[in-house]
C-alpha cells in the first residue's frame, strides 16, 4: 500500500495511516488488558488473540476491497496498514515469546509460537474463504 518510487507523499495518505494506526493501537492496548483480566497473565493470551483476530481482520478487508468494497486509497491505508499495522503486535508478540524462553517455559513458548503463527494463517485464511462467500 506504500507509494510507487518516485511519488510525492499524500499528506491525507499519512494522516489515514496516523491516526488509524493510534485507533488500532489504543484497541489492542484495550483488549491485551481485558484478556489478562479473563485469563491471566502467565501466558501471552492477549497477543495471541490479537495476532489471530487481527489476521483474521485484515483478510476480510482486504478480500472485501477485492470483491465487494470500492473505497478510496485513503480508507484502504486508514484500515489495513493504520488500525491492522497499529492492532497486530508481531514485535510484542516476539518479545512474549523470548519472556517464556527466559523463564524456562520451552513448552509454553514452542506452542504460543505454533498456534500464533499456524492460527493467524488460518485466521486470514478463512476470512478470505467468508467474504469470498458472502461476495458471490
Amino acid at each position: 500500500m506504500a507509494g510507487r518510487k518516485g511519488e510525492a507523499l499524500n499528506v491525507h495518505l499519512l494522516a489515514a495511516v496516523a491516526v488509524g494506526g493510534a485507533l488500532g493501537s489504543l484497541a489492542r492496548y484495550l483488549v491485551a488488558i481485558g484478556v489478562a483480566r479473563l485469563l491471566g497473565s502467565d501466558f501471552p493470551w492477549g497477543t495471541l488473540i490479537i495476532n489471530v483476530s487481527g489476521s483474521f481482520l485484515i483478510g476480510v478487508l482486504v478480500e472485501s476491497f477485492a470483491l465487494m468494497w470500492n473505497v478510496s486509497q485513503a480508507v484502504r491505508v486508514f484500515l489495513v496498514v493504520g488500525i491492522c499495522g497499529g492492532f497486530t503486535t508481531f514485535s510484542t508478540f516476539s518479545l512474549d515469546a523470548i519472556v517464556l524462553m527466559q523463564r524456562g517455559e520451552l513448552w509454553s513458548a514452542g506452542a504460543y509460537i505454533a498456534a500464533s503463527v499456524v492460527l493467524s494463517i488460518f485466521a486470514l485464511f478463512g476470512a478470505l474463504h467468508l467474504v469470498r462467500a458472502f461476495a458471490t
